[in-house]
């Protein structure tokens, strides 16, 4: 988690500093970030409650941003399923995307020796502090805090690199890309909809992959073949002269 830790927590004081910025109370902010624990949905919902946005938008944009921690747990159910209730609602509540990241590598398969837990509440809780600590400072210090700092953008290229790290395959590429455009092409649409348009459209991208059988394959192959063919037009000229 050292490697992550850094970026993890400018991100987490960028997202303290912008919920006091936006006019949430000290206490009222530390509360959210303590309960939510989320900074993406943080930071997309704090602008619609300024606005006064319908309470059905605010829950619509946090539940869609954060549906992949659905995709997480039902990949974490085979290694955490014997334990207590209590103790899942733990895991649920300090697991993030890094953590899912570090543990599928380090634990590709289930298995029943010690480690997978203590290795998993390692880097959670390592996870949990790089955040709250820099989150809190920020909640605290957010008016001491000149905003030409530059934070904002900072905490953009934090986020970049976690984002980035998640793109292990062709597939998870191609849905990041489509997500992208998408949240382009739909920007003007009131209450950050477009976040919600954005995740739709590469939810959409993935199950036509995953359940399109060869239909999806036949998309990656030419992906893949486009990719390759410089180098091989490359080679060919090289091997010519």
């Amino acid at each position: 988690m050292s490697t992550v830790s850094l970026g993890i927590a400018a991100w987490g004081l960028v997202t303290g500093v912008a919920m006091v910025k936006s006019g949430l109370s000290i206490p009222l902010a530390l509360l959210m970030n303590f309960t939510v624990f989320a900074g993406s949905v943080q930071l997309a919902v704090i602008p619609l409650m300024m606005v006064a946005a319908p309470i059905w938008v605010i829950w619509a944009t946090a539940v869609c941003i954060n549906l992949r921690f659905v995709i997480f747990s039902a990949q974490w159910r085979p290694y955490f399923m014997r334990y207590p209730l209590r103790q899942r609602l733990l895991f649920g509540y300090v697991s993030g995307d890094l953590t899912y990241v570090l543990f599928m590598k380090r634990f590709p398969e289930p298995r029943d020796d010690d480690g997978q837990v203590e290795y998993f509440m390692g880097a959670s809780t390592t996870n949990w502090l790089a955040w709250q600590l820099p989150s809190v400072a920020g909640i605290l210090l957010a008016d001491v805090i000149p905003t030409h700092w530059g934070l904002g953008f900072a905490g953009v290229l934090a986020l970049l690199g976690l984002t980035y790290s998640l793109l292990s395959d062709r597939a998870t590429a191609l849905a990041a890309v489509i997500a992208g455009a998408a949240a382009v092409a739909a920007f003007a649409l009131p209450f950050r909809l477009h976040i919600v348009v954005a995740i739709a459209a590469a939810i959409c991208v993935g199950l036509m992959i995953d359940g399109g059988g060869d239909a999806g394959r036949r998309v990656l192959t030419a992906l893949g073949r486009r990719k390759l063919q410089p180098a091989v037009g490359q080679a060919n000229e090289r091997a010519t002269a």
